[in-house]
């Protein structure tokens, strides 16, 4: 099984930073990208082709219920990991499509065994239409 490619959505710079420096420290994950807002991610989305969005619940720009319905049915084979502080809202992501819903409070070993869990599960491979390819990707 080859890397996991991860893109990153997070409003906060610190948070994003932070998951990156966790992420790139794991031989089997690779940070293809990092959106702080809505028009960078659908852009990163159709340019990188992940296989798995650590998504932000409270994410500027995105009404996150609709967007995550609305990707999960276009992007079948796209890994939705949503993260908040606020552990209440994980019925709502989960029920949007979510594949896991970990909270920004729980130990760094809870979002790698979240990304171990979608890493494992089959995913469908993306058209070339669906994707820019040879897109550059994050060191």
């Amino acid at each position: 099984m080859g890397k996991t490619r991860i893109l990153i959505a997070e409003r906060r710079p610190r948070i994003r930073f932070a998951l990156h420096t966790l992420l790139k420290r794991q031989i089997q994950l690779q940070v293809v990208g990092e959106a702080a807002n809505v028009e960078e991610l659908e852009r990163q989305i159709e340019r990188v082709c992940p296989d798995a969005v650590l998504l932000s619940w409270r994410f500027d720009g995105l009404a996150t219920a609709d967007w995550l319905a609305a990707l999960t049915s276009s992007r079948p084979g796209l890994h939705v990991i949503v993260l908040s502080g606020r552990p209440e809202v994980q019925r709502a992501a989960l029920a949007a499509g979510a594949d896991v819903f970990v909270s920004k409070i729980d130990p760094p070993d809870r979002l790698l065994a979240a990304i171990e869990s979608v890493r494992c599960a089959p995913v469908a491979v993306p058209s070339p239409e669906q994707c820019i390819q040879g897109a550059d990707v994050f060191p």
